[in-house]
């Protein structure tokens, strides 16, 4: 069985237990792999790994390892409930590692956001920057014990009410089956980039803020910034300290 599983198994026979008798059968014919059921070799475990597969999960699974999926995750281990997180990047905390600009701080006080259990350290600032905030998270998460399943992009989440159980398939050919399904993807997750009329003309350099990484690189530019929420207002700042030349539009007063 794939080691990422093994937190199961000091849950999963009582849990499989309490299926009902035609869910038991169901999971059996169905060749879905339960993570208590059997050992592997470690040939066999690596063409496991390799291969597509069907999992069942013997409790709730987690889409996305971002501050709600972690929180999710350590809420579930203290009562005593087995789960499995999946993650479509190869960290946690994907949108604060890959998509966010250098200068970015929380724009909430600390104790606003920290997570259930684990208080932010004290020396740390009021508002804490990028980099202590992804130290604090992947803090978190070794302290909990989550090790989600990186490289599992959900494309599809089916739930068969006659048998009470949701059906995951993932981009990597995997299939999860569980009977409670979370989903913490994140509201930001995905650029959101407006349709303009004629914007394919522009020869400059089009770049949205999920890339946009510090203004030294357009020092000495013109620099038009579309829109002036969180983001948008912490670049302009951002690009006018490095010496660039921004403008902001606004679309409403």
């Amino acid at each position: 069985i794939p080691s990422s599983l093994d937190l199961y198994i000091p849950f999963g026979r009582r849990l499989f237990s309490s299926l009902s008798s035609q869910q038991q059968a169901q999971l059996k014919d169905s060749k879905f792999q339960v993570p208590w059921a059997t050992a592997m070799s470690g040939s066999e475990m690596k063409k496991a790994e390799a291969e597509p597969r069907r999992v069942y999960v013997p409790g709730p699974v987690i889409v996305g390892s971002g501050p709600s999926g972690l929180a999710t995750a350590a809420c579930l281990k203290g009562q005593g409930v087995p789960y499995l997180v999946l993650e479509r990047e190869n960290c946690i905390a994907s949108l604060w590692n890959l998509k966010t600009y250098d200068r970015l701080r929380l724009h909430l006080p600390k104790f606003f956001c920290q997570l259930p259990h684990l208080p932010f350290p004290s020396d740390f600032p009021l508002y804490p920057t990028k980099e202590q905030f992804i130290h604090y998270l992947e803090t978190y998460a070794q302290q909990f014990g989550i090790r989600p399943r990186f490289g599992e992009c959900v494309t599809s989440a089916e739930f068969d009410a006659g048998t009470g159980f949701w059906k995951l398939k993932t981009a990597a050919g995997g299939e999860f089956i569980c009977r409670w399904l979370v989903v913490a993807t994140g509201e930001n997750a995905d650029p959101a980039v407006p349709s303009i009329p004629g914007i394919e003309e522009f020869q400059g350099r089009i770049v949205h803020t999920s890339q946009y990484k510090s203004g030294w690189e357009f020092q000495g530019q013109k620099v038009l910034v579309v829109g002036c929420g969180n983001s948008g207002m912490e670049v302009c700042l951002d690009l006018c300290d490095s010496g660039a030349r921004a403008t902001m539009v606004v679309r409403n007063t």
